[in-house]
């Protein structure tokens, strides 16, 4: 869930004064798993299409330590965490996101959510019952971490020569994820874990948000990030499935600070992970996880991608991210009608659904009603390395139904079909949580890999 930071001053400051005082198969049959039943039948799979579509839109053109482990639960379409901060210890639920790199919570009594449904029940977290929560200084290069080009000769003008005793506050912070933003300060706070605390742990007060029920764990490639304040050579998760959303059930998020190996984790595949050649220069593209996409493999059938799409140019333009806070997978135009040709050319006993398609910007969409057992293709991802991800019909398609129908639709989106015109910047792929759904993945900061095995996550 990519960032972007604006330093603009806004209406909230007055509030300031609240925070102190396996084998491959051209056609696989499978049983209907668990198909999703809603008052409105398709009002669920619009809503994560077009916030699929929407983040791609914000990714491609935004502006000493221990082992600790905390549960991930699905929700809402992403992952989320609780982290403790502020002295005693305030519990904050947040989603866990590789697309951006700063951590944020809803904060004060008096936050500010628009079009959140479940406003009522977010939990906010209260400066004025911490002990240990400090408001980050204008002068504290740690402010650079959140406005990037932020100068402190210039933004600093009110501190004058008192340079050690100024009491500038760093400028508030504006940051958009796709559809949904959120403001606030940042903060100095403490960070509990299981086996650690963190004092001075950057992390923002969001005074007001839209679309943005709850706050943020930012486990980006950038400075600001979760990975990077706490030290990590390495962190993994596995996501339980979608079905289990908004439920009691969980996995684990493995955040490793002690592995000075080279050594692999068993059974698992990998890839290096790259770096995007203008990520020195925009920032927002350092802070994703790039990965060498090298091919895609639709039942047996090898789909012809254009090369541009498969590595950034130049400009920065092109190439494959994993982003934890994308629901659907995103491809490029061009990629998307390969991929999806593929697939409506090798299914022949179902009839498409061009309704539920226009409906919901999802596409190829089969209606299979009367069918115990469905027969699709099988989705295969070749990586740089040789790594290859064989995706389990459960992750490529979503299962909807009413009282008359059942439907399934593949889950990838691309442009021209919820938001907008197409944008020709930023990564032309975007692989989503969904295809990662009972996958154990890696992320190897130190040796610069990622890593990934299939494996049931719900215990």
């Amino acid at each position: 869930m990519a960032s972007f930071f604006s330093s603009t001053c806004l209406p909230f400051l007055c509030l300031l004064t609240l925070l102190f005082p396996s084998t491959s198969s051209t056609i696989v049959p499978i049983s209907l798993w668990n198909p999703v039943p809603f008052p409105d039948p398709f009002q669920k799979l619009t809503h994560l299409a077009s916030t699929s579509v929407a983040r791609a839109h914000h990714i491609k053109n935004p502006r000493d330590a221990r082992i600790s482990t905390t549960p991930l639960f699905p929700f809402s379409g992403a992952y989320s965490i609780s982290l403790k901060f502020g002295t005693p210890p305030q519990s904050m639920p947040l989603v866990m996101d590789t697309g951006s790199s700063f951590s944020w919570f809803p904060c004060t009594k008096r936050y500010i959510c628009k079009n959140c449904s479940s406003s009522t029940g977010i939990s906010s977290f209260i400066p004025k019952q911490s002990s240990s929560v400090k408001i980050l200084g204008c002068l504290n290069p740690k402010c650079s971490w959140i406005h990037k080009s932020f100068d402190p000769n210039s933004g600093c003008r009110d501190c004058g020569s008192l340079k050690s005793n100024c009491t500038q506050i760093c400028p508030p912070y504006l940051m958009l994820y796709g559809l949904g933003s959120t403001g606030g300060i940042a903060m100095l706070e403490t960070l509990s874990l299981p086996q650690r605390t963190v004092p001075n742990f950057v992390v923002g007060c969001s005074l007001f948000s839209s679309n943005q029920p709850a706050g943020v764990a930012g486990f980006g490639r950038g400075v600001s990030s979760l990975p990077n304040q706490l030290g990590l050579k390495k962190f993994s998760y596995c996501l339980v499935s979608h079905k289990f959303d908004n439920t009691p059930k969980n996995s684990s998020l493995i955040m490793d600070g002690k592995s000075d190996s080279g050594k692999k984790t068993a059974r698992f595949s990998y890839t290096p992970l790259l770096k995007n050649p203008v990520s020195s220069k925009n920032t927002a593209l350092g802070d994703y996880y790039y990965v060498g996409l090298r091919k895609i493999i639709v039942g047996r059938k090898k789909v012809k991608l254009p090369h541009e799409f498969l590595s950034p140019d130049s400009n920065g333009n092109g190439g494959t991210i994993v982003d934890s806070g994308s629901t659907f997978t995103y491809m490029n135009p061009a990629a998307f009608r390969a991929v999806t040709d593929s697939f409506a050319e090798q299914v022949r006993d179902y009839e498409r659904d061009k309704n539920v398609e226009n409906l919901t910007g999802l596409r190829p969409c089969f209606d299979v009603t009367g069918h115990e057992a469905i027969k699709l293709p099988e989705l295969k991802l070749h990586f740089k390395g040789g790594a290859e991800m064989e995706l389990p019909l459960e992750n490529t398609f979503f299962v909807v139904k009413d009282d008359q129908k059942v439907v399934v639709c593949l889950t990838m989106v691309t442009d021209n079909t919820l938001l907008g015109p197409e944008l020709v910047s930023g990564p032309s792929i975007i692989l989503g949580n969904f295809f990662m759904q009972n996958f154990h993945v890696e992320f190897d900061l130190r040796n610069g890999r990622f890593g990934f095995v299939q494996q049931s996550c719900s215990g």
